[in-house]
């Protein structure tokens, strides 16, 4: 793409004023994702009674719309960002809610909503929109100090963490709260509100694990493995041994063949086989370095929302990424995350577009007296 540096068309201040190295940080990831489909859904789809190439047409069909909704949304400026995520936030809520009423329980779990061409998780598009949701209400009361918008966003927290519990989705509702928990230390909260905070962390997670059965059996079977409880982290682990440093090669993997997510939750196992630890480091440089190149560009930001909500947006991205990587490798109990724009999933695809479209636009450079 080439653009005069005078030319004022959208397109064109859209391309000088964008982070393209985290743009170009997102189309690799996005074609990783491709690449990781193909290697590794063809032998789940076969053993479930597809063809083998179901879910890598369903991942073709669904990336475009994602790359779509980047794009279109990273064009936009902070305030056109503040308007779609709160009306993304306020249709994900509803769905949300209807899940417990509506929802198709798998696994045990209801997160999802069948629509006529494919199921929708809207905890997925929660995420994104609430965090821009609550660094507004954040930014709100520190420019009008009677503006109640710390216990607004604490409101909305409870009952979204209420929903999730219900589900039950334990990890997301524990993503969203660290999410808005580090918005809110951002905003300014009181070092004894951090303690207090961290405290009432450590008992959130004792009453979880006495109160919600499946957070115990998972904490157990994390503590205590057996064979039996602990078979896809077990594979997960195998693989990474035999792929080693270079990997067994593209589609040369073993474990895509008795892992049952091998596609989803356990992408980066397929790609610590095949493609081998050298790759897998890369991986997480790929995902480290949009982190902290978004936050860099964020330094010299005198805009409070846009410096929560890019940073909200950010910590979610990077946090994610981290619990899914994580699993994979038995450093934390088992949890169903998908790895950002690298584990097949309609729903996780279009959300994670959003949320970095939204963080595009966040970290534009903005022109002397342009759109704010």
């Amino acid at each position: 793409m080439k653009f005069a540096r005078i030319d004022r068309s959208p397109i064109a201040l859209w391309w000088w004023t964008v982070d393209r190295w985290s743009l170009l940080a997102l189309v690799f990831l996005m074609a990783l994702g491709v690449v990781l489909s193909l290697a590794a859904s063809p032998a789940v789809a076969l053993r479930i009674g597809y063809g083998p190439f179901y879910f890598l047409r369903r991942h073709l069909e669904i990336l475009p719309f994602a790359a779509a909704i980047l794009f279109l949304v990273s064009l936009q400026t902070p305030r056109s960002v503040r308007r779609i995520a709160f009306a993304g936030f306020a249709l994900a809520f509803i769905l949300l809610a209807l899940t417990l009423v509506i929802g198709v329980e798998v696994k045990g779990a209801r997160r999802w909503i069948a629509l006529p061409l494919f199921s929708l998780q809207p905890s997925e598009f929660l995420k994104p929109t609430f965090a821009v949701v609550a660094a507004w209400l954040f930014a709100e009361q520190k420019l009008r100090p009677r503006f109640p918008g710390n216990l607004l966003s604490a409101f909305l927290l409870v009952v979204i963490v209420a929903m999730l519990l219900k589900q039950p989705d334990f990890g997301t509702a524990v993503l969203v709260a660290a999410v808005w928990f580090a918005q809110l230390f951002l905003a300014g909260l009181n070092f004894y509100w951090v303690a207090a905070g961290a405290f009432g962390g450590v008992l959130s997670l004792i009453g979880a694990y006495s109160w919600l059965p499946h957070v115990r059996v998972r904490i157990n079977e994390f503590l205590n493995p057996t064979p039996a409880d602990s078979y896809q982290v077990n594979r997960s682990i195998e693989a990474f041994i035999h792929g080693g440093l270079w990997g067994q090669g593209p589609g040369e993997g073993t474990v895509k063949n008795v892992l049952p997510d091998a596609h989803a939750d356990f992408v980066f196992a397929v790609a610590g086989e095949e493609l081998g630890l050298i790759v897998c480091i890369f991986i997480v440089a790929v995902f480290a370095f949009i982190v902290l190149r978004g936050l860099s560009r964020l330094l010299q930001e005198s805009n409070l929302f846009v410096l929560l909500a890019a940073t909200g947006l950010l910590t979610e991205f990077g946090l994610q990424a981290a619990i899914n990587m994580a699993t994979t490798l038995r450093l934390i109990p088992a949890k169903g995350m998908t790895l950002p724009f690298l584990s097949y999933g309609g729903s996780s695809l279009l959300a994670t577009g959003l949320g970095m479209g939204m963080v595009l636009a966040l970290t534009r450079r903005r022109l002397a007296g342009g759109p704010v």
